[in-house]
C-alpha cells in the first residue's frame, strides 16, 4: 500500500466520526506524499455525442463542458460529435467526429511541465505555443510524434493510416522512431507511407478539409471572447490559459482597494444566486467526486481562488495567485465566506462506487455511466428581486465604491489578403500569448504557401524517393462531393534513411488558411 493510501486508511479508522468536509481538509495535509504535480486540461466545448472515459470506465456520457481532464483520461467523439480542449499553456486541441484522443502524460502546473497526447483515430486540430525549456508538448499518432517550434497550427488526419500531417502556420517537427526526422513549415503537408517508415509524400500546399471551417469558426469565437480582456490575468502564473477570457466576456472585474481583483458574473447580485447551484458531481478514479460547473464560464472559479459574498453587492470571486486544487491532491470547494445561512456544496462521499463505472450490473446487464450527479439549486436568473449587473455601473464591494475594469488589448488576429498570404502589417496587436491562425479563406487561397517574415523558409527535405506517384492522398472524412475543392500546389516525394532527430527550424510565420463550408 502506498504511503498516501495508508495515511487515508488510518484517518478513516482513527476518526470515524469526523464530518466529510473535515475529513477532506485533513486529507489535504497528505499532499506532501504526492509523487507528481497533477495538471489538467479543460474540456471547453462539446457538440453532439462526446464521452469521457478512462481505461475501461466510462466517466461521463455525454461529456460535460468544463470538466478538468487529467492524465489517463480519453475523449471520444461519435459520428456527430465535436470537442475542444484548452490547456493552461495556451494550447488548443479540437476533435472532429469519430475521433479518439488520450492524455497519456499531463504533469506540472501553471502552463509549465509536460504533456503528451495520443490521437488514436479520426481528425484533430492543434494550436501549440511551441516547445520551451520548461514546457514540453508532444502529439503522437500512428507511430509518429510531433512537436512545435514557436506558435504552430497543424492538422492530423488518421483516416488514411499511418496518417497525414498538414501545417497551417509555424514550424512542426515530425519524428518517426529512429527512421525519419524532418521539419515542416506553414503551408506544407505530407502523407506517411504505411509500409516504409522512411517514405512519405510531401507537398508545398495544404489541401482543404471539410472541417477546416469549423476549426476557424471556433478560433474566431475565442478571438471575440478575448476582445473583452481586462488584463487581470496578466498578473497570474497561468496567464496564457484561455479560460481567463471566459471571465472577461461573462462578467465584470473590479479592482477593490485593500482586496485586489474581484470578478463577478452579471447575474450574481443576489444571495439567491449560488456559485455551486448549477452543475454536476462527476466521479474520477484519481480524485473521487469533483465539481463540474454548468455555467459556460465555470472553470477557473471552481479550481482556485475563493468565492465570497459581499453585502450590497453579492457574490464575487478573487483569484489571488491561482493554484488549482489538484495541486494538493484532493478536491476542495472554493467557497471563502458566504452569507448567513448559506449552505456550502455537499460533495458525495469521496469513495468509488461499489461497481465499476459503466461496468456490468449483477446478471450481466450492461450499465450506463453512473458517475455524474446533477445539481440544480439556483433560482432562474431574474427571480431574485435584484437586477442583473451591467458592465458600466459603479458598485459597492466591502464598503468601497468601484467601477468595472475596462477591456485592454485583443489577441492578434490574422487577416488573409486577396492573394491568400498574410503579412505582418495585417496583424493587429492583441493577446500576445496565443495568436489566432488565419481565418477561413476560399479554397483557391488555401494552396498558397505559408508566409514567412523576411523571406521563404529553408527546405529540410531529405533526398527524394517516389511514393505512389508523390501525390498526397485526399482526406477520407467526407465524400468528395461534399468537400471543398483543393487548390493547386506542387508535390514531391521524399525518403530518409537517417536516424535520430533533425533540429527545428526557426523560421516562423503564418500561413494562409481556409476551408470549406460545413456539410
Amino acid at each position: 500500500m502506498k504511503r498516501r493510501d495508508l495515511f487515508e486508511h488510518r484517518l478513516r479508522v482513527w476518526i470515524p466520526g469526523l464530518a466529510a468536509l473535515a475529513l477532506e481538509m485533513l486529507l489535504l495535509a497528505s499532499a506532501l506524499y504526492a509523487e507528481d504535480a497533477a495538471r489538467a486540461a479543460r474540456l471547453s466545448s462539446v457538440e453532439g455525442q462526446v464521452r469521457i472515459a478512462q481505461g475501461s470506465q466510462s466517466l461521463a456520457n455525454p461529456a460535460l463542458v468544463n470538466t478538468p481532464l487529467f492524465e489517463g483520461m480519453q475523449v471520444l467523439t461519435s459520428d456527430d460529435g465535436r470537442a475542444e480542449l484548452q490547456f493552461d499553456d495556451g494550447s488548443i486541441v479540437r476533435l472532429a467526429p469519430n475521433s479518439s484522443l488520450t492524455l497519456t502524460d499531463l504533469r506540472g502546473q501553471n502552463g509549465k511541465g509536460s504533456a503528451e497526447l495520443v490521437l488514436a483515430s479520426g481528425l484533430g486540430y492543434f494550436e501549440l505555443p511551441g516547445e520551451s525549456a520548461d514546457n514540453h508538448f508532444r502529439i503522437r499518432f500512428g507511430g509518429s510524434v510531433v512537436t512545435a517550434n514557436g506558435f504552430t497550427v497543424l492538422r492530423i488526419n488518421l483516416d488514411n493510416p499511418p496518417g497525414e500531417l498538414a501545417v497551417f502556420s509555424g514550424n512542426a517537427h515530425l519524428q518517426r522512431g529512429s527512421a525519419l526526422a524532418l521539419d515542416l513549415h506553414g503551408g506544407e503537408s505530407l502523407v506517411l507511407n504505411r509500409g516504409e517508415l522512411t517514405e512519405y509524400a510531401r507537398t508545398d500546399s495544404v489541401e482543404p478539409d471539410s472541417w477546416d471551417a469549423w476549426n476557424s469558426d471556433r478560433d474566431q469565437e475565442m478571438t471575440a471572447a478575448a476582445a473583452a480582456r481586462t488584463g487581470v490575468a496578466d498578473a497570474q502564473a497561468d496567464k496564457n490559459n484561455p479560460a481567463w477570457n471566459d471571465l472577461d466576456a461573462n462578467g465584470n472585474w473590479y479592482n477593490v482597494p485593500d482586496q485586489g481583483a474581484v470578478w463577478s458574473p452579471y447575474d450574481a447580485s443576489s444571495p439567491g444566486w449560488d456559485p455551486y447551484g448549477n452543475g454536476y458531481w462527476m466521479w474520477t478514479p484519481r480524485f473521487g467526486y469533483i465539481w463540474v460547473s454548468g455555467d459556460s464560464w465555470g472553470y477557473l472559479p471552481f479550481q482556485c481562488g475563493a468565492w465570497n459574498y459581499f453585502d450590497d453587492f453579492g457574490w464575487g470571486w478573487a483569484p489571488g495567485m491561482c493554484r488549482p486544487w489538484w495541486g494538493g491532491g484532493v478536491w476542495v470547494s472554493t467557497i471563502g465566506h458566504g452569507y448567513g445561512g448559506y449552505r456550502p456544496p455537499m460533495r458525495p462521499r469521496p469513495f468509488p462506487p461499489r461497481r465499476p463505472i459503466g461496468g456490468p450490473r449483477p446478471g450481466g446487464i450492461a450499465s450506463t455511466s453512473n458517475a455524474v450527479i446533477a445539481v440544480n439549486r439556483r433560482p432562474p436568473s431574474g427571480t431574485n428581486g435584484a437586477s442583473v449587473r451591467d458592465n458600466h455601473s459603479i458598485v459597492t464591494i466591502g464598503g468601497r465604491s468601484v467601477q468595472p475594469l475596462r477591456p485592454v488589448a485583443q489577441r492578434p488576429q490574422y487577416f488573409p489578403s486577396a492573394s491568400g498570404q498574410t503579412t505582418s502589417g495585417q496583424m493587429r496587436q492583441a493577446y500576445p500569448s496565443r495568436p489566432a491562425y488565419p481565418g477561413a479563406a476560399s479554397a483557391g487561397q488555401r494552396s498558397v504557401a505559408g508566409f514567412v517574415p523576411g523571406g521563404s523558409h529553408p527546405s529540410s527535405a531529405p533526398s527524394a524517393k517516389p511514393l505512389g506517384g508523390g501525390q498526397a492522398a485526399p482526406s477520407q472524412r467526407a465524400p468528395a462531393s461534399s468537400r471543398p475543392s483543393s487548390g493547386g500546389g506542387s508535390s514531391s516525394s521524399h525518403s530518409s534513411s537517417g536516424g535520430g532527430g533533425g533540429s527545428h527550424s526557426s523560421s516562423g510565420g503564418g500561413g494562409s488558411s481556409g476551408g470549406g463550408s460545413h456539410r
